[in-house]
């Protein structure tokens, strides 16, 4: 039976330009079944400041953050984790009596999964985006050990940096270069929005691939992953991403971690 919130409950949210209700059902869920008194709620907000003051104001004890606030919070926070400050981009904020620390639980995920589906170092890759998340996945592919990597950003200052920090190539279009991984840390194929029907990288490169690895979750497969699977590629879904990261905050919020079950029942649930 559902917990019925009270002047106890412990309040988590999460900030996203578009938000979603994968971490509400998945944390929902696992504070139910672990009968924690807690309660998840996923916003946006158009006063980043006055958002984050007011985590620490009323005392609500973590806070998700998704583009495109990974990198606009740091200024708004107390202390960052190792994890954040290698990277300088956060997605998880934990409030201790007014205290805020941030975390990029992100980088974690992205780890876990290069690792999982036994992907090789030496596979090259191209990677679209710039933001506050490629940082995590680019930071992540370079102490993962790949040193075939480009940078795609139509920003050339942004995918500069990034490609520089992480020993990478930058371009500002992928051109006729068809590196074995294509990695899509743009909103392209996100719903909802205006490029929800677009392939994140050209056809003939996704066809030419191995393996696509593409961080949005909404939907559950994109048009880059769907095309993926139909030609047979090897695929990485946000939707694996987000329940990686999705636990390891519950576990920064709560101090519980779920056996691996509860887990998979969770994920199986947020997933609709």
């Amino acid at each position: 039976m559902p917990l019925v919130p009270n002047k106890d409950t412990v309040l988590c949210m999460s900030l996203a330009g578009r938000p979603g209700n994968f971490g509400v059902r998945f944390h929902n869920h696992l504070y139910e079944q672990l009968g924690l008194n807690y309660y998840y709620k996923a916003l946006t907000t158009h006063d980043l400041p006055a958002a984050i003051g007011g985590i620490r104001a009323l005392g609500i004890r973590g806070c998700g953050v998704s583009m495109p606030y990974k990198e606009a919070c740091i200024a708004l926070v107390d202390e960052l984790d190792a994890s954040a400050a290698a990277i300088q981009s956060i997605n998880t904020i934990v409030n201790t009596a007014g205290h805020l620390k941030a975390y990029n639980t992100d980088y974690i995920a992205i780890r876990q999964l290069l690792e999982s589906h036994g992907l090789s170092a030496q596979t090259s890759f191209a990677l679209r985006g710039s933001g506050g998340m490629a940082k995590a996945v680019a930071s992540a592919l370079r102490d993962a050990g790949f040193g075939q990597g480009t940078i795609i950003a139509r920003n050339e200052q942004a995918g500069r940096a990034l490609a520089d920090a992480c020993g990478y190539g930058w371009r500002a279009e992928l051109g006729e270069l068809r590196p074995q991984m294509l990695v899509n840390v743009t909103p392209i194929g996100m719903a909802g929005g205006e490029e929800a029907d677009r392939l994140a990288f050209e056809a003939q490169a996704i066809d030419a691939a191995q393996t696509l690895f593409d961080v949005v979750a909404m939907p559950a497969e994109t048009p880059m992953i769907q095309r993926g699977r139909a030609h047979g590629k090897q695929v990485i879904t946000g939707l694996e991403v987000i329940a990686i990261q999705a636990l390891e905050q519950f576990v920064l919020y709560t101090g519980v971690r779920p056996d691996l079950e509860q887990v998979r029942l969770a994920t199986e649930y947020a997933r609709g």
